[in-house]
């Protein structure tokens, strides 16, 4: 296990056996065992770690598939169509998402114990963007069933029950307070991140779908709660949460002191031209990110009236209009946070951005006061060195005495966390701040009412997406009259086999466990077939890494900004990737808990046991079989397996 040179080759992540290793058991004493019998293969299809791990349920490991060429689309159907159909089942918004999601799938991907993960999000990003330059629709049902669902609130979250519950045939009415629709999509991230024909172009294709849309209406205020009760067989509650948390120390209650969702709401609305010279952001996270990114771009300008200034506009009360036809100067940003750099819940790639573009990030630090001048306007923030860390569920930081320090500055964000208006809806407000949900995402107590997205829990975007699916499950059961069954451990859209048989043409025998589990003798699927991808996430030490070579991610192109560049560069800074590298990076996928056609198991069963099916009878998932009166329980097929979907059983 040593190059030529006689050093070892530290390109090698998986080694069967390692430097000194000097004995082991020869084959022929595993197969030639005669006190016992030994397991033989079957076929198990677990769950990937990227789809465990993605909050809004998608079948990553399928449209990876279909990219690269391993599941066939049905005929005249092109394959980038195919796997935008398959990753739409979960997540309707694939060109959005691709751009902003931090990617929870990335980090957990099996491919990481190779040399690096596979570019997820990149691919979902091409995906996105072929379906909006094909114009590709989603398919209304043929019959819609009569019932009528209001979902209160046009976020993500809302969006996504909408569509779920639109393609079930069900009538949906979305309120939404706001002027448009996206929620903090629209609102909460800037435009140079989710491109605003894009987000509209995806808005579009949900609503096409027979939605309908009463924009400017709040619902608790402009209709009553108990009206929509009447008036609707369901309702959604995806109200989000869209007012920011200030600072909780002294001081903090000055004009020029305010929220970030409040700050990216004006910026998103077209008010907000430019901010003051020095601004402090709070926080840690993505949105924190976003507002120092913005400040950055909007910059200053030295004559200032006192109507233009940033905190009346981010107040609602004015809107610049000086700003273009005026001089801007870059403004100097600092963001602070309790925890250090890498500690940092952002992403790290707009950590990395940030810092690219002269925004300074100071780590390990605490607001314990705003600093006022004689006019109540905050001139400085102070902070001091902290301790921080998560403890019984909430967070707990531990300031250090004698290190305070105070930072100059003419707006103060406050970017640490989000809260929800529960005006004319304070009968939903569970005493913190959010509305309780069972399992189901439906209201305790309250029949026929379910929620979603950050009113839940503040999380990801992705998130109120995948609380949006598990909704309208729910719904479409209640308006059934069917009981709320309990929800699966790993609650994502996962391959199945049996709609793959159907789609191709192939019979399917009734069986005890139809849908799970195959037979020695079935057709129901393949022999000793069982889908465990509902309970069982697979790991990489059940995978043959040994099979994998090295093969460089193919990344994005991303428009990094100095300093400079930045100030006035609203600009879109990720390209998408191009069809052959999106197809490339597809293929770097290790397919894991699924068979991916490589044929190890064929090739290196010292019995013939193990065979191809026959091509008219194959389809993914059905590529291989065994003959089980050859097998003699060597567990070299199981050895050879690249994705850890032969497992052994039986004879034991």
């Amino acid at each position: 296990m040593s190059d030529t040179s006689g050093g070892t080759n530290t390109k090698l992540t998986f080694r069967r056996y390692q430097d000194g290793d000097e004995e082991h058991r020869p084959w022929q004493e595993e197969i030639f065992d005669a006190d016992h019998s030994h397991k033989c293969p079957t076929y198990v299809q677990s769950a990937p770690p990227c789809q465990a791990s993605c909050p809004s349920g998608e079948d990553i490991r399928s449209y990876l598939n279909i990219m690269r060429g391993v599941e066939k689309p049905p005929a005249g159907v092109p394959v980038p169509e195919y796997a935008f159909r398959r990753l739409t089942e979960a997540n309707p918004f694939p060109s959005v998402m691709g751009r902003v999601c931090p990617a929870p799938c990335e980090s957990g991907c099996n491919r990481n114990q190779v040399e690096d993960y596979v570019g997820i999000n990149s691919v979902e990003h091409f995906l996105g963007e072929y379906a909006i330059e094909n114009n590709l629709k989603f398919t209304k049902p043929a019959a819609g069933t009569g019932k009528k669902i209001a979902i209160i609130g046009g976020g993500p979250a809302g969006l996504s029950c909408a569509y779920q519950l639109a393609l079930k045939g069900h009538g949906c009415t979305i309120f939404d307070e706001h002027e448009h629709l996206g929620g903090m999509m629209r609102y909460g991230i800037p435009g140079f991140r989710t491109p605003r024909d894009v987000l509209d172009a995806e808005i579009q294709r949900i609503l096409d779908l027979g939605i309908e849309v009463r924009l400017k209406t709040r619902i608790g205020r402009d209709i009553a709660m108990e009206q929509i009760e009447r008036e609707y067989d369901a309702v959604f509650m995806g109200l989000g949460a869209q007012s920011g948390r200030p600072l909780e120390v002294p001081g903090a209650d000055a004009p020029n002191c305010v929220t970030a969702t409040a700050f990216l709401r004006a910026f998103n609305d077209g008010r907000l031209r430019h901010v003051g010279k020095r601004v402090v952001v709070v926080g840690g996270g993505d949105t924190s990110i976003d507002v120092a990114t913005v400040a950055r771009r909007l910059g200053h300008i030295t004559q200032v009236h006192e109507q233009d200034r940033p905190e009346y506009v981010i107040q609602g009360r004015v809107a610049h209009d000086v700003a273009e036809i005026s001089a801007k100067q870059g403004a100097e940003v600092i963001l602070t946070s309790l925890f250090p750099i890498d500690q940092m819940q952002a992403n790290k790639h707009e950590i990395e951005q940030a810092l690219a573009e002269g925004i300074e990030i100071r780590c390990g630090i605490t607001p314990v006061e705003v600093l006022r001048d004689a006019s109540g306007r905050a001139t400085a923030l102070r902070l001091a060195e902290c301790e921080a860390s998560f403890k019984n569920g909430g967070l707990d930081i531990k300031v250090k005495p004698g290190t305070e320090r105070d930072i100059e500055a003419d707006l103060i964000v406050s970017a640490i966390g989000q809260a929800v208006d529960f005006t004319g809806l304070e009968s939903f407000d569970n005493g913190r701040g959010m509305i309780n949900a069972d399992k189901n995402y439906q209201v305790p107590g309250k029949q026929g009412i379910f929620v979603g997205g950050d009113v839940i829990r503040p999380h990801l975007l992705t998130s109120a997406i995948g609380h949006g699916w598990i909704a309208a499950e729910g719904i479409d059961r209640y308006l059934r009259g069917e009981a709320q069954d309990k929800r699966p451990k790993i609650d994502v859209h996962t391959f199945d086999l049996q709609r793959k048989m159907i789609e191709k043409g192939l019979p399917i025998e009734e069986a005890p466990h139809a849908g799970i589990w195959g037979t020695d003798s079935g057709n129901m699927a393949i022999h000793n077939y069982e889908n465990r991808s509902r309970k069982y996430v697979i790991p990489h030490d059940e995978l043959f890494l040994g099979h994998f070579p090295h093969t460089p991610r193919n990344k994005r192109k991303v428009v990094t900004l100095t300093k400079e560049q930045a100030l006035g560069n609203f600009q879109e800074r990720l390209e998408c990737l191009t069809d052959p590298d999106a197809v490339a990076e597809a293929k770097r996928c290790m397919s894991c808990g699924l068979c991916f056609e490589c044929d190890n198991c064929v090739v290196y069963c010292p019995q013939k046991a193990v065979f191809k099916v026959n091509k008219a009878k194959s389809t993914t998932g059905r590529y291989v079989d065994t003959d089980y009166t050859r097998c003699i329980g060597c567990h070299i097929c199981r050895d050879v397996c690249p994705t850890g979907y032969i497992q052994m059983g039986l004879g034991e």
